[in-house]
């Protein structure tokens, strides 16, 4: 029923659209044949609204994955630049947290380490929402950022990166055998907020699925079972999303194709000094609105980046 409501909500979008086109073709001649300044201009004002909503409804098209429709599992690392890096890590944090609010879609911090003066070393949270994770999935990758440091006192212009990651949440159902021998696990005290009882009791769960060396985190529910749960399902999501990014890496390298390496590869970079500008590397996409892109404005890279993943799986032979 699920997946009947959100097929139904597709092809409700199409008819919506394709009666507005039909509405706007009937307004145009109108205008055209009376010579109607005014309703001319309404139809224009009408015709450029189908264009940004058809423009919507293609990148949802593009969204046909296999779990792309799932809630997303959002991480944020610091890297390299120390306090600066995890201000900045902290600052991203926000901003896809903004995004997710303006789309209406429902986040929870599941894990937060804070930096040592300022920011955060990294975060998860999780983003439930109408293909979450395959929009989120744009985003994987290094992000730099060059602005005057406010925490050099010789007012110097620093480079800091932070490491974005989205992996999909898989259901319950979804079938992988983890085997309670490969798993260890570690409490320690919450470091984040919560009231009294975080701060007495050892209720913040770490595992460590040993066989990969995959790490996953909860601090952000009020018992140790509660928390243990959340990790567990995370490093479920996070042990399916591997196996089939290595599938994905053998059938490239069967192709001949140059992948670049997640982490290590820099995706975007947000500069406030010595110009104000945020550039997407692989698309080429730019804007001189830096605050605005802070502030949550990042669909016009994320359709950039889907739009050019699909031309390149046309193009594959």
């Amino acid at each position: 029923m699920s997946e009947l409501s959100r097929l139904s909500e597709d092809v409700t979008a199409y008819d919506r659209l394709a009666q507005r086109v039909s509405d706007a073709a009937v307004l145009w001649e109108l205008a055209s044949g009376e010579d109607d300044a005014a309703t001319a201009t309404e139809a224009q004002t009408e015709i450029a609204t189908i264009e940004r909503d058809l423009d919507a409804l293609e990148v949802t098209a593009l969204l046909g994955g296999e779990f792309d429709d799932s809630p997303a599992i959002l991480e944020v690392h610091a890297g390299e630049g120390g306090t600066d890096s995890q201000d900045w890590a902290e600052t991203l944090l926000r901003m896809y947290e903004r995004w997710a609010e303006q789309h209406s879609f429902k986040t929870q911090l599941v894990e937060l380490t804070p930096g040592e003066e300022a920011g955060i070393k990294s975060a998860t949270v999780t983003i439930d929402g109408r293909h979450a994770y395959g929009l989120l999935s744009a985003e994987r990758g290094v992000h730099r950022l060059v602005r005057i440091s406010p925490f050099d006192a010789a007012k110097r212009r620093h480079t800091s990166f932070a490491s974005v990651d989205a992996t999909p949440e898989v259901d319950e159902d979804v079938d992988i055998e983890i085997n309670a021998d490969d798993l260890r696990v570690d409490t320690y005290r919450s470091s984040g907020a919560g009231g009294q009882h975080v701060n007495v009791t050892d209720s913040a769960v770490r595992i460590t699925h040993l066989p990969t060396g995959i790490v996953v985190s909860c601090q952000n529910e009020r018992s140790q079972m509660q928390n243990r749960a959340v990790a567990m399902r995370i490093l479920k999501s996070r042990l399916v999303a591997r196996a089939r990014e290595e599938r994905e890496a053998e059938i490239a390298a069967l192709r001949g194709e140059k992948r670049d390496i997640g982490f290590g590869s820099q995706i975007r970079s947000y500069v406030m000094h010595p110009y104000q500008m945020v550039k997407d590397h692989r698309t080429s996409v730019e804007t001189g609105n830096v605050q605005a892109v802070l502030d949550g404005d990042i669909d016009r890279f994320i359709e950039a980046e889907l739009r050019r993943r699909a031309s390149e799986r046309d193009e594959s032979p």
